[in-house]
Parts: structure tokens; C-alpha cells; sequence
């Protein structure tokens, strides 16, 4: 025998110190903060329905569902096999299971046919759990939900629309809205010379008799173009105008909707978005001539808060992730959660993901609000929800990342993916100076806006020294003048206000003090895991790891 030949099967390769596979794990039960923030703001019927969903995202089909969907991502194919022209995105079977998913459970209308308060808490929690498994097919299931203000501008033309949405489930096939068990709505509003300056759209609608219209122009943005229609703005002769512009066209043919390209970005690739042009597509008016822009807001207005449920979620799973990872492995002969340097890393991602998790439920319950004291908070609160979370987001998802150690960065895991969708909604539906600006303009032109906000603080006032000489500091700076340069820097100090006025309210007091002593009396370091002496984080990461155990 060759002194080169293998003596034995040598065992080389014995999987050892790796943790469990965070899987088959009810994603709302075992989100204490989530749970609690949305049965207080939403009520105890919350709990079933958000459990239900969670119990199914959670699981390993639901998550492997995930995984699939962002590695072979929709396809366009503009002509069919005889060469007519189709403009369709198609995509993996795991998209559409996905999708029915989210409208089973009734992500897209839970909002809208419940009686009584809850119902756009229950949405944006749900859409945070849904989220944690895959984000992509939320776009087009959180505009649909949006589209609902907008269409009931003009009853006599949506009504069937509004009839196989509201209860609808998910009918992939095009085919006229008549024939659908349920509808999907997208949105195509920006252009490539105006961008959020919707003004500069150069879209040109034609009246033809009977409510309808001819629209001929370019949409560099058109979100989820697979949707049984779209909203959008076109210039009229009366001004900017919203439409509604469906696939099918009211003869059964289908509508000059052709899609010029699918965007390749960076992340979000399971959701197909595309740059579209119209040609002599057919459309229907939403409202009057020339008032486009003040139709349309009512559907952006409720995106912004799907903005900051899906932070939540993109938040959530990486913590998750983190938590699980540090519970399960070892190093220098302790395991990671039990090393004051990773609980300190852990207790201060807890401290930011509670806080955004009170904000984004106390924002959907000012939806559910009928009061114009509770709409008038929620047109500011959500603006600043938006900005706070979606920027605070990337750096989170990060050290979750890092908290892995090189398998963090390692693709098989949800993290890189997480990741690359981390910024996306800080930049839809307005970035941060859009939305730093919309505050401004809100504040000067709404000042009920302004006396809700106000209103909400003082409702812990007393509470805690520090808060007190924050929200001091906040109304003497804004008794003065704030300029647009300026504007950043207030919604980051109204939000983070308003964030620890909740905190104090209704986090368990190690939180609340924790919150309080870093964000808000500004004793914390310039990273994460860098917080005060003296906080008890043995109570903070308990809230993270008992669930999970």
C-alpha cells in the first residue's frame, strides 16, 4: 500500500457550537415588544388574527418561500411566442405563494373591513410580520391597501374595484377586474426629469367621452407592474390629474401599458419595478381636473406608514437572528450572550427596536383615530416615524450582521439580504429631505398638527427630568425660526421625543430608563453596545431571550 493511500475516514467535519435554525417559531408570540404595543393601541381582537400570521410567516416553508423569491427574481418578457406584445413580469412560483399568503390573512384590507378601532394597527403589525420572512411582495400588497382613499374619490367609476379588493384574495391570471376573486393596485407617479417633484411630469391625458382618458407619456417609476391597475398623475387640460389605468382596457383588450425594463437594484428583487410609457393608454379620472396631487396623497400617506411597519420588520428578523445566533454559540469558553460586551451590543438593538416598535403601533392607532385631533397627529407623526426609522435602519440591520461574526456576511443566511433592503424605504415614498421638508410645511400650515404633537408629549410629562427639558428645549426652538436647513435636525428631535415620551408611558421601567438615559439625556456612545453605566441590561436582553429559548 502507498504511503500516500487514506489510512481511514478521518472525521473532519463534525458540526458543532452552531445554533439552531431559527424557524417554526411564531413570529408575533415570541415579539414581546410588538405584541404588547399592538393589543394596547389596536385591542385584544388583534391577538388572534396577528398570531395566526405569525405562526405561518414564521415557519420554514414560509421562510424558505423568502429565500426563493430573492434568488430567481420576476423576469420581463415584453412579446409572447408569436411576436404580439405582452409586457408581462413573471416570477417564480415562491412570489405568488407568497402573495397568498399576505392576502389570506388580509394584509390588504384588514384596515378597511373592520368595524371599529384596530384595523390599520392590525395591518401595519401584520405587515411587519410578513415582512420578516420576505419584504419584496409588500410593496404591491401595501399599495393596494393605500389605493382605497384614493379610489373612493370617484365611487362611480372604482366601486368594482373596490368590491374585489376589500375581501378580495389573490388572482395572479390578467383578466378583466369583473371576472377576479381579487385586485392588486400599483402606482406610477415620478418621472426621470422630476422625480419627487411630480409637478414636472410631462404625462399628457386626453379626454374621450364618458370619464375617460388617453394618457401618452413616460413613468421612470412603476411599482409591482404586474397589478390589475395603476394610479397616476397625467396633465388634463384643468391640471394635474390622478388616473386610475388598468391592464385591461373597458373593451377586454389590453391597455398601452408597455414596460420598457424591470430596475436592477440593489435589493427588494423579489418585487418587480419597472419604467413604463403610455400609449393612448386608457384611463379613468380620480376626482377633479387639476386636484391629481391631493388624491394621490391620500394613498402616499398611508404608504408612509407601511414605510415604517416594514422598517420594523426588516429591524425584527435580524435581531431575531442576532439574538438566536449569540444564545447558541461560544467563544473563549463562555456562550456570546453571556459576555458583557455582546449584552451590551444586544440590550441597546433591543432598546432601539422596542421604541420603534411603540412608535409605528401608536402611529397606526392615530389611522384608526376619528377624531381631528388623532388625523391631524397622524399626518405629522407618520412623516416623522418615516424619516427616524428608515434611517436608523442600515446601521441596525448591520451590527445584527456583525453580531454573527463572518456568517453574518455569508449569503445562505437572511442577513446580507436584509441588508441591501434596508435603505429602501427611506428613499420610496420620499426621502429624507422630502419628508424633513413635508414637516416643515405641515407645521406651518397645519398648527393642529403641531397642538396633537404637544398634546401627545404632555401626556408624560412629569414622567422623567430628561424628557421634560427635551420637550423644553423642542417648544423653545420651535417658538422661533426654523429654516429648511435646519429641518433634519428637528424631525430627528421631535421624533426621538416622541419616541421616549412612549417609552415612558409604557416600557417596563429598566427600558424606559435605559431609553430615556441614552437617547434622550444623551449619556451613550457614537455605536451601538455603547450605553450608560448603570443600566440594567440583564432586564432588557431578558425580553429577547426567554421567548427564544
Amino acid at each position: 500500500m502507498s504511503r500516500f493511500a487514506p489510512r481511514t475516514q478521518l472525521e473532519t467535519h463534525e458540526v458543532a457550537n452552531q445554533p439552531r435554525p431559527l424557524v417554526d417559531v411564531n413570529l408575533f408570540d415570541s415579539d414581546l415588544a410588538l405584541r404588547d404595543a399592538a393589543v394596547r393601541e389596536g385591542g385584544g381582537w388583534v391577538v388572534a388574527p396577528l398570531s395566526a400570521l405569525g405562526a405561518e410567516a414564521g415557519s420554514e416553508a414560509v421562510l424558505e418561500l423568502g429565500d426563493q423569491a430573492n434568488r430567481y427574481p420576476p423576469e420581463l418578457t415584453v412579446f409572447d411566442r408569436y411576436g404580439r406584445r405582452i409586457d408581462e413580469a413573471r416570477f417564480h412560483p415562491s412570489y405568488h405563494q407568497l402573495m397568498d399568503v399576505a392576502m389570506r390573512h388580509g394584509i390588504h384590507d384588514i384596515a378597511w373591513r373592520t368595524d371599529g378601532p384596530g384595523g390599520h394597527v392590525a395591518h401595519a403589525a401584520m405587515l411587519a410580520l410578513l415582512t420578516e420572512a420576505e419584504s419584496g411582495v409588500l410593496c404591491p400588497i401595501s399599495m393596494t391597501y393605500a389605493s382605497v382613499p384614493a379610489l373612493r374619490h370617484q365611487p362611480d367609476v372604482t366601486q368594482p374595484w373596490l368590491d374585489r379588493l376589500i375581501g378580495g384574495t389573490y388572482d395572479a391570471p390578467l383578466k378583466p377586474v369583473a371576472e377576479k376573486r381579487g385586485v392588486t393596485l400599483g402606482m406610477a407617479m415620478t418621472e426621470k426629469q422630476g422625480g419627487s417633484d411630480v409637478r414636472a411630469n410631462s404625462t399628457r391625458a386626453t379626454p374621450i367621452g364618458d370619464g375617460l382618458y388617453r394618457l401618452v407619456g413616460h413613468k421612470w417609476f412603476c411599482s409591482a407592474p404586474m397589478s390589475d391597475g395603476f394610479l397616476t398623475l397625467a396633465y388634463a387640460e384643468g391640471g394635474l390629474t390622478c388616473f386610475l389605468v388598468p391592464r385591461i382596457a373597458p373593451d377586454g383588450s389590453r391597455n398601452g401599458i408597455q414596460v420598457m425594463r424591470l430596475k436592477d437594484k440593489l435589493g427588494n428583487k423579489s418585487n418587480a419595478s419597472s419604467e413604463i410609457e403610455y400609449h393612448d393608454a386608457v384611463a379613468w379620472k380620480l376626482g377633479e381636473e387639476g386636484r391629481g396631487v391631493s388624491v394621490i396623497i391620500d394613498m402616499v400617506h398611508h404608504t408612509r406608514l407601511d414605510t415604517m411597519a416594514g422598517t420594523l420588520g426588516i429591524m425584527r428578523r435580524p435581531l431575531a437572528e442576532a439574538v438566536n445566533h449569540v444564545m447558541g454559540r461560544r467563544a473563549f469558553q463562555r456562550t456570546l450572550i453571556d459576555q458583557p460586551a455582546m449584552r451590551g451590543v444586544i440590550a441597546d438593538l433591543a432598546l432601539e427596536y422596542e421604541a420603534a416598535a411603540l412608535l409605528t403601533m401608536r402611529v397606526a392607532s392615530a389611522f384608526d383615530g376619528q377624531s381631528e385631533g388623532e388625523r391631524a397627529f397622524a399626518r405629522l407623526a407618520v412623516a416623522l416615524g418615516k424619516y427616524w426609522l428608515t434611517k436608523r435602519c442600515p446601521n441596525f440591520v448591520y451590527e445584527c450582521m456583525e453580531s454573527h461574526g463572518g456568517v453574518g456576511y455569508v449569503e445562505e443566511t437572511p442577513l446580507p439580504r436584509y441588508f441591501r433592503e434596508s435603505p429602501l424605504n427611506a428613499i420610496w415614498e420620499g426621502s429624507g429631505n422630502v419628508i424633513a421638508l413635508d414637516v416643515l410645511r405641515t407645521l406651518h400650515r397645519e398648527p393642529a398638527a403641531l397642538e396633537a404633537f404637544a398634546a401627545e408629549v404632555a401626556t408624560a410629562r412629569g414622567a422623567d427630568v430628561r424628557l421634560d427639558a427635551a420637550a423644553q428645549r423642542l417648544t423653545d426652538r420651535l417658538a422661533g425660526s426654523v429654516g429648511e436647513g435646519d429641518a433634519r435636525r428637528l424631525v430627528e428631535d421631535m421624533a426621538l421625543l416622541l419616541q421616549g415620551t412612549l417609552m415612558a408611558k409604557h416600557a417596563s421601567a429598566p427600558v424606559a430608563d435605559a431609553f430615556l438615559a441614552s437617547r434622550i439625556g444623551g449619556d451613550w456612545g457614537r455605536s451601538f453596545g455603547a450605553l450608560p453605566a448603570g443600566v440594567d441590561v440583564d432586564a432588557i436582553v431578558a425580553r429577547q431571550t426567554e421567548p427564544l429559548a
